[in-house]
């Protein structure tokens, strides 16, 4: 039995070599939270890599992108300033979050997070660390894990403060983002989301994601062009997109090219912002996304959950844009977050086209159109905004 042990290991240690050296060979993926999802409610948007026969593919080491690939690749530092929080918004519990965060930190090499360094706190939709906390779902509690897990890899001197709303309604996780933004969170990621509709912005819901000072990142979706959704729309937020990230040797950057589930679109119902008046393809309307990051599963990153989810547990290889959104969350954190005063993207877009802080993305598509806000492009493009980071020079 030990041996055979052994040969797992071996076999999976050999598996992670092949994707951490930047191969994105295509992998069977499946959405983690599939819709559909009743008007009102978000889903989460999370992949996960499956076998042949669908099932979701569950190694005994990890497999895919760890801390060391993600911050090489983007040339980012591996502290921040003091006093960043960056705040995790999901719904439903992940009761075993705390401990599943110590064996991913433990497997690369990161902080602990105990009683001698408090780094991670759990709360419930109203802020209280003993809860009640809601019913456990599996597929979000492996969102939460993934999310968690990645804000620890970018930012591993950062505070992570998870909250959980007490469903996936939209107003339930406006609450909890409500709740972030007062319990003192300097970034709020938000990987989930929900359709259009004509009250978005109402106080009720789009009231929650105004935070001056806070950068709020929400992820742009996973179906592709057109499936931007609430509140991905919202023009207080840093919509993320998602791309195929390859990395070279020594963990260096190897390039990127858009991801085909990447979300992207026009609003329906909100204008641009002064900072997007430049985008015609959206005839005034807001435009997703504004940054991206690595989200195609093929490319990405190791997840750790103890949590069965379609029956097994352990070691997942994760993407979407529930990756990037966290992902960018930190490289906000790294850079100190947002200036007090600020909202949303709006310092991104004075960086448009500067390449020695930002990757261009240029090439590759998620849907069919004419424009760009479907196909890579010099400068701004839908799928991945103004680029990806290079350092933290635009954040």
């Amino acid at each position: 039995m030990r041996g055979f042990q052994v040969v797992l290991t071996l076999m999976a240690a050999a598996a992670c070599f092949a994707l951490c050296v930047g191969s994105a060979t295509a992998a069977s993926q499946r959405p983690v939270c599939p819709g559909p999802h009743a008007a009102g409610n978000a889903g989460c948007h999370a992949h996960v890599v499956t076998n042949g026969k669908g099932t979701p593919q569950v190694t005994v080491a990890p497999s895919g992108y760890g801390p060391a690939q993600l911050r090489g690749a983007y040339g980012l530092p591996s502290s921040a300033p003091a006093g960043q929080t960056i705040a995790i918004v999901d719904a439903y519990d992940h009761p075993n979050i705390a401990s599943d965060l110590n064996v991913y930190s433990s497997q690369f090499g990161l902080p602990l997070c105990n009683a001698s360094n408090p780094c991670f706190q759990k709360v419930n939709q109203n802020g209280s660390a003993s809860g009640p906390f809601p019913k456990t779902n599996s597929g979000w509690a492996l969102e939460i894990a993934m999310d968690v897990e990645v804000a620890h890899a970018i930012c591993p001197n950062c505070k992570i403060l998870l909250v959980e709303a007490s469903s996936n309604s939209l107003a339930n996780l406006a609450a909890a983002v409500r709740t972030a933004a007062k319990l003192g969170a300097t970034e709020i990621s938000n990987s989930y989301g929900g359709s259009e509709f004509s009250s978005e912005m109402s106080e009720t819901y789009g009231g929650a994601y105004n935070q001056p000072g806070v950068a709020v990142t929400v992820s742009s979706g996973d179906y592709g062009y057109g499936s931007f959704g609430f509140p991905a729309a919202h023009p207080g937020v840093i919509t993320v997109g998602g791309t195929t990230l390859t990395v070279g040797a020594g963990n260096t950057y190897g390039g990127e090219t858009v991801w085909s589930g990447a979300g992207s679109g026009c609003s329906l119902y909100v204008a641009a912002p002064a900072w997007q008046s430049f985008l015609s393809a959206c005839g005034g309307k807001r435009g997703s996304a504004d940054v991206a990051a690595v989200a195609n599963p093929s490319t990405g990153a190791a997840v750790y959950d103890s949590v069965k989810y379609q029956g097994r547990s352990g070691w997942f290889q994760m993407g979407g844009t529930s990756l990037s959104a966290p992902l960018v969350a930190g490289v906000y954190a790294l850079a100190g977050g947002l200036p007090a005063g600020s909202t949303g993207a709006s310092g991104l877009y004075g960086h448009l086209g500067n390449s020695t802080v930002l990757h261009d993305v240029t090439s590759g598509s998620n849907g069919s159109c004419s424009t760009i806000m479907c196909n890579g492009a010099a400068g701004y493009d839908g799928p991945t905004g103004v680029g990806t980071p290079l350092g933290i020079g635009a954040f």
